[in-house]
Order: structure tokens, then C-alpha cells, then sequence
């Protein structure tokens, strides 16, 4: 149970970077507007090495203690829209869609079947 615990805590930070390497620039005002694309890109890829370094070893570490390929990737994707929403919301500014809520229950929906022989045997 620690190593998913560690898992799901690696990943967490893991998005926070990949959050910011991907969308972080896209906020008006931030002064990317004015850098050069490669600039951004290379920036970027700085904060990607960083989601690598907790992405690669929270994935080893959740398959050793035994969460498979689809469990992981589905944890990630939840754990993406956990970190994503509110990033988009309160740093980016974007306006609260209910539709947001429709598929972020619909992932936990993919959660369930993905994990479902593991909770009820």
C-alpha cells in the first residue's frame, strides 16, 4: 500500500510539471507572448525533465507493487484532471463548464472498470 501511496504522491508532482511545461505559457500577461517558440519549446522541455524524473520511477514503483499498465495510465489521467482543472481555473482563468464535471466523471468511471476485479475480487 506505501508504494501506491508514493505512486500516486510522485505522480501528483510529476503533472504539476507536465501542467506548466504544456500550458503554463498560454496565460495572457505571463511575457511568453513576447519570447520566440523555440524559446518556449526549450523552456518547456526543461520543466518536462523534471515530470520524467517523478513520472518514470512512480510508474516502476506502482508496477512493483503490482498495479498494472491500464491501472496506472488511468491513476495518471485522473491525477492529470486533478491537477489540470484547477490550474486551468485559478492560474489560467478559464470559466467553470459543467461539462468538465461530466467527463471528469466519466474518467473516475473508466477508474472503476479498470480496477474492478481488483476490488471485488
Amino acid at each position: 500500500m506505501m508504494k501506491i501511496a508514493l505512486t500516486i504522491s510522485m505522480l501528483v508532482v510529476s503533472n504539476v510539471f507536465m501542467t506548466w511545461a504544456w500550458y503554463g505559457h498560454l496565460k495572457k500577461g505571463s511575457g511568453a507572448d513576447s519570447k520566440p517558440l523555440l524559446m518556449i519549446i526549450l523552456m518547456s522541455w526543461g520543466l518536462a525533465f523534471f515530470e520524467y524524473c517523478f513520472m518514470i520511477p512512480a510508474n516502476r514503483l506502482g508496477s512493483a507493487g503490482g498495479l498494472n499498465v491500464a491501472q496506472l495510465k488511468i491513476m495518471q489521467e485522473v491525477i492529470t484532471l486533478c491537477v489540470f482543472i484547477p490550474f486551468a481555473l485559478f492560474y489560467i482563468g478559464e470559466k467553470w463548464k459543467w461539462d468538465y464535471l461530466w467527463a471528469f466523471l466519466c474518467v473516475l468511471g473508466a477508474v472503476f472498470f479498470v480496477n474492478r476485479e481488483r476490488l471485488f475480487g
